[in-house]
């Protein structure tokens, strides 16, 4: 007869808490030596020495700064994802980690090869803008690897902290301006990649656009301005054209200004333009680009800071990080002529 011994369960830190009669964040920083009393300190380090509570591995490597090595992945065709990886290397760099930047140039197979990649560089954590969220090969990489992403939750690593953008009230706001403004028939280019739980944008922009009278046309295109410029020419020629564009991307939006002087359209006098992403660029372009900015150092801050944690203590909000974009009206709308 074969006899089963249940392995005991993993103690917490909340376990820790609760028998040092602490809160988790005070029980975290004593354990760490980054708070409290030198008496507090040295009674949490033996309760949790008595209960055998170990720290998450990765986090105390990444922590302590002795393993050091961290990817960050995303596709640099798109302008604002260049400079956020840009920031995400410096964020990293402050904490003594050594950051190296993944470029897979919105391909989900080289994506791919890169996330398998990463045992034989000996990567500790890996900070994702990912390509394609929903592949299976997101469950590939190793537990030992902490994975956090940004942009988009991912659908087979559910567990994994993200740090998400509010794209119904970015999507909503910029549906709603064009609405005021007059405009009835809007296209909305979009990065082509999937639609996933946590890039609901496409499909928001077709529910809500009906809500407030508008022809919405989706058109998928990549986050590149040459290609960008390419679609929206195509869609540009099409009857009936729309006079209107929400670019889920300021690479796009500087590709819509490329296709509307192919195509002998002025902005915003014949085509108003609308960007994502308030990239550096925006209010360079002639004329500014109306868009919506998003707290970039808060959203590096908080990736770095879910990388830095351990996982036992990011409850299940703390694992999502949302984030609420600001609009910036420039000069690129207007009523339609």
């Amino acid at each position: 007869m074969l006899i089963r011994v249940k392995e005991p369960r993993r103690r917490t830190l909340q376990d820790v808490a609760d028998a040092a009669g602490l809160s988790k964040a005070a029980t975290s920083y004593a354990l760490r030596g980054l708070r409290g009393s030198p008496e507090t300190q040295s009674r949490v380090l033996r309760v949790a020495s008595e209960l055998g509570y170990t720290v998450d591995p990765v986090a105390r490597a990444l922590a302590g700064g002795r393993s050091s090595n961290v990817v960050i992945v995303g596709s640099l065709r798109d302008l604002w994802q260049q400079d956020l990886a840009v920031m995400l290397s410096r964020a990293l760099a402050e904490q003594a980690l050594s950051a190296s930047i993944a470029d897979v140039d919105a391909s989900p197979a080289r994506e791919e090869a890169v996330l398998a990649a990463l045992n034989s560089r000996q990567v500790d954590a890996v900070v994702a803008l990912p390509v394609d969220p929903s592949a299976l090969y997101w469950a590939d990489v190793p537990d030992d690897i902490r994975l956090v992403s940004i942009g988009d939750a991912l659908a087979h690593r559910p567990d994994s902290p993200v740090v998400l953008f509010d794209n119904a009230t970015g999507v909503g706001t910029g549906l709603r301006h064009l609405a005021e403004l007059g405009h009835r028939t809007v296209g909305v280019l979009a990065p082509a990649l999937p639609a996933t739980p946590g890039r609901p944008a496409e499909m928001l922009a077709t529910s809500l656009g009906a809500e407030l009278g508008l022809v919405v046309t989706v058109t998928a295109t990549p986050a590149a301005v040459g290609e960008a410029a390419d679609a929206t020419e195509r869609l540009l020629r099409t009857a009936p054209r729309p006079t209107a564009l929400l670019c889920l991307s300021d690479s796009i939006a500087f590709g819509a200004y490329a296709a509307a002087r192919r195509v002998g359209l002025e902005v915003p006098l014949d085509l108003s333009v609308l960007g994502y992403d308030d990239s550096a660029m925006a209010p360079l372009v002639e004329p500014q680009l109306s868009t919506f900015a998003w707290d970039e150092t808060a959203i590096v801050d908080a990736a770095v800071d879910a990388l830095r944690t351990p996982l036992d203590e990011l409850d299940a909000e703390p694992r999502r990080h949302v984030f609420r974009p600001d609009f910036m009206p420039r000069g690129s709308t207007a009523s339609p002529a």
